[in-house]
């Protein structure tokens, strides 16, 4: 693809400047591409009824026409523009939860270009809470696809920076409105089916979720890029992924780190260079170790936070191989545990 002319424009996180979220209305309507903090991560962001601009999104970012991407919305009345046959749930979780990160599956309208959904008769949609995001939505007046904003299969961009970083000379404007806060993606549910189905696990709990469904259950899929029938985003085996090895740990919590450490002295004596991810209370024991270590926080909510751009500090820090362990399978660490198992290609190293 031609290189562009990638700009950055500052803007306030709580209060952009309408000037600035106009511009970027105007590159929108026009066809053109925009990156955008939401609160889960930044988005790429096209025009979703324009088949082309839509088609931009792939090429900006290497991504495979059969990897579908979600619409966001800045009003649930848009709703009807860009899905048919809404079941009445899809209303009654919108008002609980939009806006905030939470997509809905739901029959897709013909409205809607079919490279959006990758050809299926399905669309993913929701409503992102960032006011940065809100305020170009309302401005572009037009429902936007847009996935996150960074190179197929990388770690997802939670700051502008990382977004120049992979996106740089592909895309016509960067809106820096500072980290996003949550720092993984949206939960996705599916409401086509009489049972509903968490096929993403991600910034809404599946146990917030059964206060109001409580038969919802988790449909983990692992595919590949070529397969056909992929029905949301996030469903891929190789996804979120540095570019250095990623190992993936579990079992009991007091065998994790010995064993971390034993592999991580065996993988420095083949010469390689080991990079950890750990919560902060964990460093102390294995701060004697030849390796790069990124703090990842002291709870869930701050792993989540921290997660990607952990990768990419390992990443540029050139190391070989990257170990971490899973926080467990409830609440966020279920959207943790999904990252990092997409992230590590499905390779676990069971303790």
């Amino acid at each position: 693809m031609s290189a562009l002319k990638t700009r950055v424009l500052q803007v306030n996180p709580t209060a952009p400047e309408p000037a600035l979220i106009q511009e970027a209305a105007k590159i929108l309507a026009a066809g053109g591409l925009v990156a955008f903090p939401t609160e889960t991560v930044y988005g790429l962001g096209a025009n979703a009824l324009d088949t082309k601009a839509v088609d931009s999104i792939f090429a900006a970012k290497g991504r495979p026409a059969s990897d579908p991407i979600i619409v966001h919305l800045y009003d649930l009345a848009q709703l009807p523009t860009v899905a048919i046959n809404i079941p009445d749930l899809a209303y009654d979780l919108a008002r609980h939860f939009w806006p905030g990160p939470l997509t809905f599956v739901l029959q897709r309208s013909s409205n809607v270009p079919a490279n959006v959904s990758a050809g299926m008769s399905t669309v993913a949609v929701r409503m992102p809470s960032h006011p940065v995001a809100i305020a170009l939505l309302q401005a572009a007046n037009l429902p936007v696809a847009a996935p996150s904003a960074n190179r197929f299969a990388r770690p997802s961009a939670t700051t502008a920076a990382h977004v120049l970083e992979d996106l740089d000379g592909r895309i016509d404007l960067i809106l820096d409105g500072g980290a996003a806060v949550i720092g993984v993606e949206s939960t996705i549910l599916d409401l086509t089916k009489e049972q509903p189905t968490i096929l993403r696990p991600g910034g809404i709990t599946l146990e917030i979720l059964r206060t109001i469904i409580p038969d919802v259950e988790v449909v983990t899929k692992h595919l590949r890029a070529d397969d056909e029938g992929i029905e949301a985003p996030g469903m891929l085996l190789k996804h979120y992924s540095p570019r250095a090895e990623l190992l993936l740990f579990n079992g009991i919590q007091s065998a994790l780190l010995p064993a971390m450490r034993t592999y991580a002295l065996q993988q420095i004596e083949q010469g390689r260079k080991v990079g950890l991810l750990l919560p902060d209370h964990e460093q102390s024991s294995v701060a004697d170790l030849p390796v790069e270590i990124v703090n990842l926080g002291s709870n869930a909510s701050e792993v989540g936070h921290n997660l990607f751009s952990a990768m990419r500090l390992l990443d540029q820090a050139s190391v070989d191989v990257i170990m971490v362990h899973g926080f467990g399978q409830t609440g966020l660490s279920l959207a943790l545990w999904d990252r990092l198992l997409r992230a590590a290609e499905g390779h676990i190293i069971e303790v």
